[in-house]
């Protein structure tokens, strides 16, 4: 019997599984009470935004990947908020920067999160505001007890707070000191923006989706767009050492709108998997997929020798170096013959039993690749050492971030079937907006400042955002929701996953808990966008002879703690039998599934 941390939670009514305890249990209290997997994950959302503000929060954004029980065919939906209006390249090259800052209020697109989630809850919810609010609005104004990383966190950016970022220091030093572990915290300003939400709903009447859209509104035109339009026109400092306005502006929350899409989806092994489309980051997991399928080798999938490893590792390479060339929202994408078989076979054709150390972006229909020229000299190769997280953020005193993010995956007894990863909006990304009781993100920094990029940075143009949920379906019925934080990780550690799952057989606990490991030589898409070509992060419990012989392979291998990699979430449904199942992750100690 395969050892595993903890069970595979098995049952017929619903199932849960987030990267915060508070937010599963809140999420199954919703489905207890009648509601259905949206209403649940609604619910789950806005309790992560309290209680892990170092991972996500209403300023920040979230992609979403849906299906009904009315229809199983999956959609995406988009939470991503596009650059402001004016945030142009040439205003950033007029202030003396060649990259968008990691933190700080120029960073900051306009906020989905918050307009993504009630759009979710208007057209597939049942509840109504209150009541998706309800546990979010308890732990803001009576307290919940904090996560140790959340005191860390604001640890290693308190001198920027206490010296510059004084509303943050407000919020987050209220002791004179970062709240301990286990600490009871109160956000009362949040809890007034939602209770101020709520009955802004309340007001338009007694009709749900009357009431929702009038909570819209308030957000993108009311109190709340008025306390961003006017805090973010104030200079703060950001990690380029010098103090800038922000550029969002009321008008750009109330131009914009959450919105439903269609999946970039692939067809592999009798089951279809969908991602968002290519404005993220989600299609190098259908690439590599495809890739690892042209090679017609059933070695390159056992994720447990160092042969499957190392090719693995080698397909997500040329998917990520694709993804520099050809991913974005700011120009056309060859999306069709980037997943095409014909362009899985030659790209399989590159791979052989070496790593390689190259940036190796495809030609697809014979185009030439436009590489940022930050990439292309190969500028930010650190030489430092990679900090190997359970996908929580490394944090620098000046509030750049890498690698956060939260994810909640949720099913129920009718077949709905939602994966939603929010991020974005961090308490260390910018400074907080008092009366609001929470900041804006800095997920700007995903663009690149240089012209004719699919990535250039271009008003009204979404950045190409990392975060990437996973729906997976077979004969047309959603089976597998997944997901993990972790930033440019997120696909590499879902791609062993699937494999273990979908091809080997294993349980979702036992796909989980298996040794997780990465690559560092994808550019990063954070501040100051660097890499490390050839670094593979393994977990040392895979074993000598595997670690060994990934280094015969010509991997740098960096060993990581035995319980360190991903964060992954996952629930399934038979659609034949109605048995649901969940996972989540046991490193870190906070990720938890439920349901019955």
């Amino acid at each position: 019997m395969t050892f595993t941390t903890r069970p595979t939670l098995q049952g017929t009514f619903g199932m849960v599984s987030s990267t915060h305890w508070l937010a599963s249990q809140a999420a199954m209290g919703i489905l207890e009470r009648g509601g259905n997997a949206f209403d649940a994950a609604v619910t789950a959302g806005f309790v992560l935004h309290v209680v892990e503000p170092h991972l996500n929060g209403p300023g920040g954004e979230v992609p979403a990947i849906v299906a009904t029980a009315g229809d199983p065919t999956p959609k995406v939906l988009c939470g991503q908020g596009p650059a402001p209006a004016g945030a142009t390249i040439a205003y950033f090259r007029s202030l003396g920067l060649d990259l968008v800052p990691g933190s700080g209020p120029l960073a900051a697109a306009v906020p989905g999160a918050v307009d993504a989630w009630l759009l979710l809850l208007r057209d597939h919810g049942t509840l109504r505001v209150e009541d998706v609010l309800e546990p979010a609005i308890g732990y803001a104004a009576a307290g919940h007890p904090l996560i140790a990383r959340v005191g860390e966190t604001v640890a290693a950016v308190r001198g920027l707070f206490e010296e510059d970022w004084h509303t943050s220091a407000q919020l987050w030093l209220r002791a004179g000191r970062p709240p301990a572990a286990g600490e009871l915290f109160t956000n009362p300003a949040y809890a007034r923006t939602l209770q101020e939400l709520v009955k802004a709903g309340q007001a338009a009447g007694t009709d749900r989706e009357a009431q929702i859209e009038a909570v819209r509104r308030t957000w993108r035109q009311g109190f709340v767009a008025e306390a961003i339009d006017r805090f973010s026109r104030l200079p703060f400092r950001d990690s380029s050492g010098r103090a800038h306005p922000g550029l969002v502006t009321g008008a750009d929350l109330a131009g914009y709108s959450a919105t439903w899409e269609e999946p970039v989806t692939l067809d592999w092994h009798g089951y279809s998997v969908a991602k968002t489309g290519f404005w993220g980051q989600g299609p190098v997991l259908l690439q590599s997929l495809a890739v690892l399928d042209a090679l017609d080798d059933p070695r390159a999938y056992d994720t447990a020798t160092a042969y499957g490893i190392h090719s693995q590792a080698e397909a997500l390479k040329l998917a990520f170096a694709d993804r520099e060339a050809w991913y974005g929202d700011s120009a056309d994408v060859p999306a069709k013959t980037l997943l095409s078989r014909e362009y899985a076979r030659e790209r399989a054709a590159l791979l052989h039993d070496r790593a390689s150390t190259d940036l190796r972006p495809g030609r697809p229909d014979g185009a030439e690749p436009a590489l940022p020229d930050h990439v292309r000299r190969g500028r930010g190769r650190s030489g430092e050492r990679v900090d190997a997280t359970t996908g929580e953020p490394t944090v620098t005193r000046d509030g750049v971030t890498r690698g956060d993010t939260c994810h909640v995956d949720v099913v129920d007894r009718w077949g709905n079937m939602i994966s939603a990863t929010p991020s974005g909006g961090w308490l260390q990304s910018s400074p907080t907006i008092p009366e609001l009781g929470f900041p804006l993100g800095s997920r700007l920094q995903m663009f690149w400042l240089q012209e004719g990029l699919t990535s250039s940075l271009v008003p009204g143009r979404r950045p190409r955002t990392t975060l990437s949920p996973t729906m997976v379906h077979r004969d047309g019925e959603p089976v597998l929701a997944c997901g993990t934080p972790g930033g440019d990780q997120q696909d590499q550690w879902q791609l062993p996953f699937l494999l273990r799952h979908l091809v080997d057989g294993r349980s979702l606990q036992e796909a989980i808990d298996a040794p997780a490991w990465h690559s560092a030589s994808p550019p990063a898409s954070f501040y100051p966008r660097d890499s490390e070509p050839g670094v593979l992060v393994v977990e040392d419990r895979v074993g000598d002879d595997v670690l060994a012989g990934l280094r015969a392979y010509g991997h740098e291998v960096r060993p990581s703690a035995p319980w360190s990699l991903g964060r992954l979430c996952a629930v399934t449904r038979d659609p034949r039998t109605g048995v649901l199942a969940a996972g989540a992750n046991p490193r870190g100690m906070q990720g938890y599934a439920c349901g019955r």
